[in-house]
């Protein structure tokens, strides 16, 4: 099971495995307040896709649509993030966005449950 949770909210033992699934750092906090157990850059959207989408709501389904195409494509490192988190009964993706509905998290959960 994959959950999503914003990497500025706080740690918590309910967590399990924490994922940062995002091509930059977030700001202002330090890798032992995050408690990151793998930081995925490489399964974020790509730089490009990334800034044009600009979390800019009319933009959102464009965005997901892109996303997932950008993943299909990107089998290898899919199947690297799929092989991290197999054994792991509890595994959190943690993202910067504030947007807690659309974003790249929630576009890459439901991209991988359904693998």
């Amino acid at each position: 099971m994959i959950k999503l949770k914003r990497v500025y909210d706080p740690v918590s033992s309910d967590d399990g495995k924490r994922l940062l699934v995002e091509r930059l750092w977030p700001r202002g906090l330090t890798k032992e307040k995050a408690q990151i157990a793998l930081w995925s850059k490489e399964i974020a959207p790509s730089e490009v896709l990334r800034k044009w989408y600009g979390h800019i709501p009319e933009r959102w389904t464009r965005f997901r649509r892109r996303y997932l195409k950008e993943l299909e494509e990107n089998r290898a490192v899919v199947e690297g993030l799929l092989g991290a988190i197999a054994d792991k009964m509890k595994v959190t993706f943690v993202y910067a966005a504030r947007d807690t509905g659309r974003n790249s998290a929630v576009v890459l959960k439901e991209f991988l449950e359904k693998k």
